[in-house]
């Protein structure tokens, strides 16, 4: 029988050797810019607005009641993904000069399109009446644990440039779905 060779893995470089999250250029132009406050503000709110809507999704599939509340605050929550994807685009275009997919953020973005595919398609089965109540809230509630891999990613990517930019938070990325 013939063996199967398969390559050894990659050893991946030291951190001070990959390339920084931002270039000088880059940082400044992330420090200049609105956006990166509008993302401020808007990643926590937004996180915030997904953890009253969980509650009341859950609510209401443990008890069976609360279901307008339960499906508006999905609605809410989906509309301020929508916010929060649009103008991190306009972040990463006045930064990085792409709307999406930056190197930098690249797999946030892929991971996002996910999450918003979760969240869409929610509110065509509800506006559409395409399942029962349970299955239009398992829809979200995959939307909201994409969203959950989603803000993890961006809390690692913030970590990760604190520490590349040093003390006072110079690295911070402020960019899509970073929750508080």
């Amino acid at each position: 029988m013939a063996s199967i060779d398969f390559p050894s893995p990659k050893r991946t470089a030291p951190a001070e050797s990959r390339r920084p999250l931002y270039t000088p250029a880059e940082r400044a132009r992330r420090d200049r810019t609105v956006w990166t406050l509008v993302q401020g503000i808007l990643a926590p709110l937004q996180f915030l607005i997904c953890l009253v809507s969980l509650t009341l999704v859950l609510a209401y599939l443990s008890t069976g009641s609360g279901y307008a509340a339960a499906a508006a605050s999905v609605v809410v929550k989906t509309f301020a993904l929508y916010a929060i994807m649009v103008t991190g685009s306009i972040w990463e275009k006045v930064v990085f000069g792409r709307w999406l997919f930056a190197p930098a953020f690249f797999w946030e973005d892929v991971v996002s399109m996910g999450v918003i595919a979760l969240h869409t398609a929610y509110l065509v089965m509800l506006v559409a009446g395409i399942g029962t109540a349970g299955e239009q809230f398992a829809v979200a509630l995959a939307g909201y644990a994409a969203y959950a891999v989603n803000a993890a990613q961006f809390v690692l990517k913030l970590r990760a440039a604190r520490l590349q930019g040093g003390s006072g938070g110079q690295g911070a990325p402020m960019r899509a779905e970073v929750p508080a």
